[in-house]
């Protein structure tokens, strides 16, 4: 068959060329691109790590799953295996879940600048927040929200797993917060009652099936080391509380720390004596004069020299929660903040109690400390 005459008179060369550049073309609009793949990529790990279904904890953003010709799909049946939920002394290796809480009244730049440097993969962190309804905690959320939305909106390195927010739901027993009213002794016992109350409402309401850790870090601690969540986990205990100090100027004009948090201590018979002659509904308090309990207090205690040995361990009856590292299953075993005298303690000192009557031990680092906001 002879072939058409325009075809006779083409170039072979041209015919080539012609053909590459047809072929070239079909790769080009049937091959994914790289940034395709990476979005693919990228979608698939946000899904693989997303919550199960919308009533589990949101440890990790709900992903709505897509109707099926127009119908909703049938409520899932989801199986947690807790028994595989490990909680070890090398996290990072295990890739175990580590659930930040924060009652936040005030919005400290220097607290999110701190949780921002943390050197634990983010993509492990969930992290929880509770305030309150009043004019300053308003204030303290938006300004926690442009925050988040910052972050969020940032790098992906950056971003946490999980954000939530949740707005208390009763009103606060004191109207300012002040550093010289939170530690007047006759808010005391309203105050931390309401505390409790905001920690376990944030605790019950964020825990996931996959939360490994759970570390409770107040908002106004604006410095820790970077490995704070590895260096607390690297020794393996249910609980476990830095020292909380606060940097100022002595009279000298020179910069220097002081012991912030007195609620980490190991118990002493002064205290019991004490506590035996109390009604059922009075506390124990520690840095009050006129309630001398003679506690050893691990604040007192730290070594503050640059050669002091930050690994030291040592065994506490109460503990701070400025910056408290907890076993997950130390509060799923029902050890919570109480906001009601227990053993005349409350909050976390209570938590403490609550804890070793569950069977766990409490521990303190003396020479590791984190550091409070200097109002």
């Amino acid at each position: 068959m002879a072939l058409p005459r325009a075809i006779r008179r083409t170039n072979p060369t041209t015919m080539v060329l012609a053909c590459l550049l047809t072929l070239g073309f079909l790769v080009f609009i049937f091959s994914p691109s790289s940034s395709n793949a990476a979005t693919v990529s990228t979608a698939k790990r946000k899904f693989d790590s997303a919550a199960a279904h919308p009533l589990s904890p949101p440890t990790a953003p709900f992903q709505k799953a897509a109707s099926l010709k127009g119908k909703r799909p049938p409520p899932p049946v989801v199986h947690y295996h807790m028994n595989n939920l490990t909680t070890t002394p090398d996290p990072v290796g295990n890739q175990e879940h580590v659930l930040v809480l924060t009652p936040l009244a005030r919005f400290y730049q220097g607290y999110w600048d701190n949780l921002l440097a943390l050197s634990y993969p983010h993509s492990l962190i969930a992290i929880g927040f509770i305030t309150p309804k009043t004019r300053e905690g308003n204030a303290a959320t938006a300004a926690l929200q442009a925050a988040i939305a910052q972050t969020q909106n940032g790098p992906e390195e950056q971003r946490f797993a999980s954000i939530s927010i949740l707005r208390q739901d009763f009103d606060p027993p004191i109207s300012s917060q002040d550093e010289s009213e939170r530690h007047k002794k006759a808010n005391q016992k309203n105050r931390r009652s309401a505390m409790s109350r905001a920690r376990n409402s944030l605790l019950f309401t964020t825990i996931g099936p996959s939360t490994s850790w759970v570390l409770w870090l107040d908002a106004d601690i604006v410095e820790t080391p970077p490995t704070l969540i590895q260096d607390l986990t690297s020794h393996d205990k249910p609980v476990i509380v830095p020292n909380c100090f606060q940097r100022f100027k002595n009279d000298k004009g020179q910069m220097d720390i002081r012991p912030y948090d007195y609620n980490s201590w190991q118990d002493s018979q002064t205290a019991a004596d004490l506590a035996a002659k109390m009604p059922a509904d009075d506390i124990l308090m520690e840095g009050y004069s006129d309630m001398a309990t003679y506690r050893t207090l691990m604040a007192k205690t730290a070594d503050t020299s640059e050669r002091r040995d930050q690994k030291a361990v040592i065994p506490l009856d109460g503990v701070g929660g400025t910056a408290l590292l907890v076993k997950a299953e130390v509060h799923r075993d029902g050890a919570m903040f109480p906001p009601f005298a227990f053993y005349h303690l409350m909050e976390t000192e209570g938590f403490a109690k609550m804890a070793k009557r569950l069977g766990w031990s409490c521990w303190g680092l003396p020479n590791y400390f984190v550091y409070h906001y200097n109002e």
